[in-house]
């Protein structure tokens, strides 16, 4: 079972906490309502109890949402340390095999690694004709002219990421 995040957590009591109030408030202004209590009166303390309840209820939901995608993020954070920690240990790996072992589906790993690559924290390279992933020290790759599978010019394509135009090797710089 796993932990609730503190801002989900603070946001359940917060909300709770507003619920509890507002039922003791509603129970004791009905109360004065019936012992006859002018109405005028009544609404002015429905108002003046209600709103402050309001903004507390209010925001324990944005924090039960808010912890909601920072648990998220936290998710994701995590996979990627684990890929990273997969790839750096072995040295390289086949694509469907991280997928697999990860389990996410093979689009899902390649969005991650140029994830990886915008965030400066991967840098080795693929080859998407074999489907392997490998992982290289930056300095290795910075002065690299030639593709190392085919022996072609590779090109810049994008931020971090070289090509070989010839077998599709990629590249990826930190």
């Amino acid at each position: 079972m796993a932990i609730m995040n503190t801002g989900r957590m603070i946001g359940v009591i917060l909300s709770v906490i507003g619920f509890g109030v507002a039922i003791i408030a509603g129970l004791w202004l009905a109360g004065q309502a019936a012992q006859g209590t002018d109405p005028l009166a009544v609404l002015l303390g429905a108002g003046l109890a209600f709103i402050p309840i309001g903004l507390v209820v209010g925001f324990g939901i944005f924090m039960y949402v808010r912890g909601g995608r920072e648990a998220q993020q936290e998710s994701v954070m995590r996979q990627q340390r684990q890929m990273l920690d997969i790839v750096k240990s072995r040295g390289q790996i086949d694509l469907h095999d991280l997928a697999l072992e990860m389990s996410l589906s093979v689009d899902n790993v390649k969005a991650m690694i140029y994830d990886l690559v915008g965030l400066q924290v991967f840098s080795g390279y693929i080859n998407w004709e074999k489907g392997t992933l490998y992982s290289a020290e930056a300095s290795q790759l910075r002065d690299l002219a030639n593709c190392r599978n085919c022996n072609a010019q590779i090109e810049l394509v994008g931020k971090g990421v070289v090509a070989c135009p010839y077998c599709g090797t990629e590249y990826f710089l930190t």
